[in-house]
């Protein structure tokens, strides 16, 4: 079973957001700001154990001894000086004096030696960190100038005297420690106060959003009406407007069907009256005991042509209706429109019999599609909706062409323009200009035509040309100016109407022949009846 994806807060998200940084930071601010009381604590007492060392080094007496041999250091600690060495309660503080080449004159013999890879001039005092006894200490060190020598350096090889002092480090750690509680305890106590603070402003922020729900939720059902967007914030401005515009697309969508039904029960109503008269009036004629056949007959055959209209526009609405379903658009594979066209005008060949006319197809062999696929006719779309729209044109045509007339339907390859064109022409009246937008609206008929019909037919052919991003044209289709085909049997035929639908042509790659098959594969180019 598929795990159902858990819903994201936009408040939550924005809250992790602000303060998983901030909860992040907050122990990289705690070793930062040790490194930094580190150094403020260091600085002070270095200053201390430098001027201890440089008030050493000054009890350091370097004689020359003459006659190239090299000077002797001697050392001699004031009583003072004794005594400020040991004033410190808190840490340990010892020293070391020097001679030369290492020679002892005073101090702790376990103090190391520094180990510097570049010396510092005579006088410099310098600082490292070290251990005594396994117990860290900080060493200020100083070396002592040889006189008559260039800037009081030792000759090569030679160490000169050197004075070094240290100190524990019990009172920088406290001191280290006094920092870091004095900068560290007041952000236990800010730190809960901003994520306080941010909860409240994130709450006071996203307000106008909850406002902006619960208007949307206090609507009314039928109010589709479209949301100010003044009182919405700028950010949520683009969502706003996107759902106005689903909104009037909604309103749009409802009253077109508010529409449609009304015109359909209309248009129903007609032909259920005329099947309920007829059977009233059949029944009357039994009932008071006539028994003619004809006029029994007569009222059968309008029950049966009002049965046969009603059929035919619950038919017509159906179709309407998968016609404007959207799933059904989405369902699309390779269609090849020669073989729907060569089956519709298999299909009606009875029908135009019946009515004396010349109905052909002009188009590809089917046979020779069987055979080789006919890719270039082939457009990507839904098979049942594409013959819907194939067989309601030429239904259209036949039932406004009058007898003896002549209706063509062609499936056309045009490569150079990218389409595939399926054409229906017929000799019928026409339809003038000033009306040929109007036909292709649901229930529109036009007037004088005195044929029997709903007005549904090219509306469902708009619809699925639409889903199917076909253009459709209407122009007149003249025939009476081709040779052969003028006032034939005394029949005046009018100008004739050519729809024409160009499909956008689909990839070679993607042709397939196994959808729209025709049951006859005989049929040939042009099959006049």
């Amino acid at each position: 079973m598929k795990a159902t994806k858990e819903q994201r807060s936009l408040f939550g998200e924005i809250l992790d957001w602000m303060l998983a940084p901030l909860l992040l930071l907050w122990p990289m601010s705690v070793v930062l700001t040790w490194l930094v009381a580190q150094g403020i604590a260091n600085k002070p007492f270095d200053r201390q154990l430098g001027e201890m060392a440089r008030v050493l080094s000054q009890q350091v007496t370097v004689q020359d001894a003459g006659g190239g041999t090299l000077p002797s250091a001697s050392f001699a600690l004031p009583a003072s000086a004794a005594e400020l060495l040991h004033t410190d309660e808190t840490d340990t503080l010892y020293y070391q004096v020097l001679g030369l080449d290492g020679q002892y004159l005073s101090g702790d013999r376990t103090l190391p030696m520094p180990n510097d890879e570049e010396r510092a001039a005579p006088g410099v005092v310098r600082y490292r960190d070290d251990e005594i006894n396994r117990e860290p200490v900080r060493i200020a060190y100083v070396r002592i100038g040889l006189p008559g020598s260039a800037a009081g350096a030792a000759p090569a090889g030679v160490e000169p005297p050197i004075v070094q002092v240290a100190e524990t480090l019990g009172k920088r750690s406290r001191l280290a420690t006094e920092i870091i509680k004095g900068v560290m305890l007041p952000q236990f106590v800010i730190l809960p106060l901003a994520v306080l603070l941010v909860w409240l402003a994130l709450a006071r922020g996203i307000a106008p959003l909850n406002e902006l729900q619960q208007r949307i939720r206090r609507r009314e059902s039928h109010d589709l009406s479209p949301i100010d967007e003044r009182d919405a914030p700028e950010e949520v401005s683009p969502l706003v407007r996107a759902i106005n515009a689903l909104l009037a697309r909604l309103d749009r969508s409802i009253g077109a069907q508010k529409h449609f039904l009304a015109d359909a029960a209309h248009q129903l109503k007609t032909p259920l009256a005329g099947l309920r008269t007829q059977a009233e009036l059949a029944q009357r004629e039994i009932d008071a005991g006539e028994r003619d056949p004809q006029a029994l007959k007569k009222s059968l055959q309008q029950i049966a042509r009002s049965s046969q209209r009603a059929a035919r526009m619950v038919n017509q609405l159906l179709a309407m209706a998968r016609a404007e379903d959207a799933s059904q658009a989405l369902q699309r594979q390779p269609v090849n429109l020669a073989r729907l066209a060569a089956e519709a005008v298999h299909d009606f060949v009875p029908r135009a019999l019946e009515k004396r006319i010349d109905l052909g197809y002009e188009g590809p062999d089917t046979a020779y599609t069987a055979r080789r696929g006919a890719a270039g006719l082939s457009v990507s779309g839904q098979p049942v909706l594409l013959r819907e729209l194939i067989r309601n044109l030429v239904d259209n045509a036949l039932q406004y062409t009058p007898e003896g007339g002549t209706v063509t339907v062609r499936a056309v390859d045009d490569p150079f323009g990218q389409v595939v064109v399926v054409q229906v022409e017929d000799s019928g009246p026409g339809i003038p200009a000033g009306e040929r937008d109007k036909v292709f609206q649901p229930f529109y008929r036009s007037l004088g035509t005195n044929v029997d019909g709903s007005g549904l037919g090219l509306a469902i052919v708009r619809e699925i040309a639409q889903q199917h991003g076909a253009e459709i044209t209407l122009e007149d289709a003249n025939l009476r100016h081709r040779p052969g085909l003028s006032d034939q049997g005394g029949v005046a035929f009018g100008p004739g109407a050519r729809f024409t639908v160009r499909f956008p042509v689909q990839l070679p790659a993607e042709a397939a022949t196994g959808d729209g098959a025709v049951t006859d594969g005989n049929m040939g180019e042009s099959h006049p009846t």
